[in-house]
């Protein structure tokens, strides 16, 4: 009993996180059709380049987060890490300290997906069961 409720919530979650992951999927979709139109319509749109790669970068993350939500593994997971804290870095490079602490936290992560994590259970998803 207790097996077949545990597999009964574990698919309800699947399906949750997928439609999650559409959803988050139709924003980005939207998200990038409004950049593209803000390109063509405002005139100083390029001016500055922070403000493109603030809203470029956050969608790109945004996409990964959606790769991750769909697809559960260690690798998904540290590869939306990795982005989000290098958007951190491009977009935000307010000071020396945060920059060198973002870029070691990239290098442990590197470092985490290199040697913690065996390579066959990178593909594997994470919160799989045994059917």
């Amino acid at each position: 009993m207790y097996r077949k409720t545990e597999k009964f919530i574990h698919k309800t979650v699947h399906i949750l996180e997928f439609i999650i992951a559409l959803l988050t999927m139709l924003v980005m979709i939207g998200l990038m059709g409004l950049e593209i139109y803000r390109m063509f319509t405002v005139a100083d749109y390029f001016a500055t380049a922070s403000n493109y790669l603030h809203h470029v970068l956050t969608i790109v993350v945004g996409l990964e987060f959606v790769r991750m939500l769909i697809n559960l593994t260690p690798a998904n997971t540290l590869e939306v890490l990795i982005v989000a804290i290098s958007r951190q870095v491009i977009v935000n490079h307010d000071n020396q300290i945060s920059n060198i602490v973002c870029v070691l936290c990239i290098a442990g992560l590197f470092a985490i997906k290199r040697f913690l994590i065996p390579k066959e259970d990178m593909k594997e998803e994470i919160s799989s069961t045994d059917d």
